[in-house]
């Protein structure tokens, strides 16, 4: 009879919802999976860039010292040169050269100065990065433990779901069955649905005085014209129900 085979679809139609909604948030939880992972390695990364910016700057900074000393010795160099020369015009030419290399030398000096500051000010951004990655891996283990935990759990519960749904869909009707799981697979939402004040409660859409006719007769399936949801009409699961109760309590008596 089509309203007890509605009526069993309509429990394993339950079930699905269930691990449909656990699916969901088995997905959401590896999201927060991924996005807690993917923080933790973009500041591992960020750490390791930082590291290497500062190594870079101080091999900058060894370079301009030797420049610096090199100026330093060129200068008493020209200077010591300066003093044993007799002649002026080899006097001011030394003068010149000392002047042009103590310049360059205070340009190397500034830009070394430049790059003492800089190198401070990227130490000290190293150690609060290393300090926020440290204190992120630290709470991002935990989160992860939690979130693995629970979706250990959601595949549990999910397990059990399926085994009760594969006992269940065995008295199913096998036509019923394969037209609901093509439904329930394209559209993951509940698919055997009731009429509610002549609409579907499934699109929430009008239907028909006709429609609504058929579908209250109970004698086949019929389709939603606008979502292609199978509709069924409400009372037949308390008269369902009902015999099902009836027969229970004559059984109980024969056997008394």
């Amino acid at each position: 009879m089509l309203r007890e085979a509605l009526k069993v679809i309509l429990d394993v139609q339950e079930l699905d919802i269930q691990m449909i909604r656990l699916m969901r948030l088995k997905w959401e939880r590896e999201g927060e999976l991924a996005r807690i992972r993917s923080l933790r390695d973009d500041l591992h990364h960020q750490v390791i860039a930082k590291e290497s910016e500062v190594i870079d700057l101080k091999k900058q900074i060894r370079l301009a010292e030797v420049d610096v000393s090199e100026l330093n010795t060129k200068i008493q160099k020209l200077e010591s040169q300066q003093n044993a020369v007799k002649k002026v015009e080899e006097f001011n030419a030394l003068t010149h050269e000392i002047a042009a290399a103590e310049r360059e030398k205070a340009a190397k000096e500034q830009r070394l100065s430049d790059l003492y500051d800089r190198q401070a000010a990227e130490e000290e951004l190293l150690k609060n990065l290393k300090e926020t990655f440290e204190a992120t891996k630290t709470n991002s283990e935990l989160l992860e433990q939690e979130i693995i935990s629970s979706i250990v759990a959601i595949n549990q519960e999910g397990s059990q779901l399926k085994e009760q749904r594969d006992q269940m869909q065995g008295d199913a009707d096998p036509e019923i069955l394969v037209i609901y799981e093509k439904l329930i697979k394209n559209k993951k939402d509940r698919v055997v649905v009731p009429i509610e004040n002549r609409c579907c409660s499934g699109c929430h859409i009008l239907v028909t005085a006709q429609h609504e006719n058929v579908v209250r007769k109970g004698d086949k399936m019929v389709f939603c014209e606008h979502c292609s949801r199978i509709h069924y009409w409400q009372d037949h699961l308390v008269e369902v129900s009902e015999d099902k109760t009836t027969r229970r309590r004559r059984r109980s008596t024969a056997k008394a």
